[in-house]
């Protein structure tokens, strides 16, 4: 077995390159220096659904996970102290409409008789006052129970726009005053926010491009896709500097998801080379100068349809390329 390994691998060093045709000096240039950051998915705002009277948590129409679009309704408040006031306030009404009718017919009754000459004007007046004053005090309390029928309205909880429910911080039957917290939610549009250390804040500039690495492991170049500095905080914290990017395709990831992502943090020298001038050999990437010679080289991170070589060529040589 080891003999015909062996063989296996000098077949492999014997075997023909391909042919070179073409030739390209390699020279050391400037390139962005990218370093690998931890970011974190992050919805671009955060929004709070809040109960807008105290009672009892009624209904839960929502649980965590769930998307919901702008108004729906994801719970209900109740508060059986309105429900008493407004059925006082009806027995109020009830009886003020019979004072209103009792004060109509008096005016009726008063307007007739001052036609027949039968009745004075101060009679008739004293009538009218006693109408105006039962009309306006039936209109003034049917208002005061529309005030009652809003806040029992308020009970249903809304939510403030689309996106996806991340916490229920209460339960059915539980008691809630105003303005607590019955859902957050995380809006549809997600971006990364970055901590980068301090040192790196003056290379960070608003539309400044990024790489993002796959998710999960997978993390080589191919995988790689393009984000943009959406804003960068002015304030430090801890010693970092924050900035959101801006990157398609985060809407299936979890809230606080982890992900890497390559910033740029100034310029460096490197050579670069063609990719299609290396090929590899029993697991060994090599080059052939213009002189014919066969050089083994270290690859780096690839620029486009160049690769940047750590080790094995210097400024000025000449490579071959099929």
């Amino acid at each position: 077995m080891g003999r015909f390994r062996l063989l296996l691998l000098l077949a492999a060093i014997a075997a023909p390159s391909a042919a070179f045709g073409g030739e390209t000096t390699v020279h050391v240039a400037p390139i962005d220096d990218m370093k690998a950051v931890v970011a974190s998915v992050e919805p671009a705002h955060q929004l709070v659904a809040r109960a807008r009277i105290g009672g009892t948590v009624t209904t839960l129409k929502i649980k965590e996970g769930d998307t919901v679009a702008a108004g729906a309704e994801i719970a209900a408040v109740a508060d059986q102290k309105l429900f008493l006031q407004m059925q006082s306030i009806d027995q109020r009404i009830r009886a003020l409409q019979s004072q209103r009718d009792k004060a109509k017919a008096d005016f009726d009754r008063a307007q007739e008789l001052l036609r027949r000459g039968v009745s004075t004007k101060v009679m008739f007046d004293q009538a009218k006052t006693a109408l105006d004053v039962a009309e306006r005090n039936l209109s003034a309390l049917q208002s005061d129970r529309g005030v009652i029928e809003q806040q029992a309205a308020e009970g249903s909880v809304k939510a403030p726009g689309p996106g996806r429910i991340l916490t229920i911080p209460v339960s059915i039957g539980r008691v809630v005053m105003p303005g607590e917290t019955i859902a957050t939610l995380a809006e549809d549009n997600y971006i990364l926010r970055l901590q980068l250390p301090e040192r790196h804040a003056r290379f960070m500039r608003a539309g400044d491009r990024v790489e993002i690495g796959a998710r999960g492991v997978n993390t080589s170049a191919g995988a790689r896709q393009e984000g943009r500095v959406r804003i960068v905080y002015p304030e430090i914290q801890g010693g970092r500097v924050i900035a959101d990017v801006d990157v398609k395709g985060l809407d299936n990831y979890f809230v606080g998801e982890k992900a890497r992502v390559y910033v740029t943090t100034g310029k460096r020298d490197a050579i670069l080379a063609p990719k299609a001038a290396i090929y590899r050999r029993a697991g060994v990437d090599f080059v052939r100068l213009a002189n014919g010679a066969e050089v083994v080289v270290q690859t780096g991170d690839a620029h486009g349809d160049a690769i940047e070589i750590l080790s094995g060529l210097h400024d000025g040589d000449v490579v071959q390329t099929p």
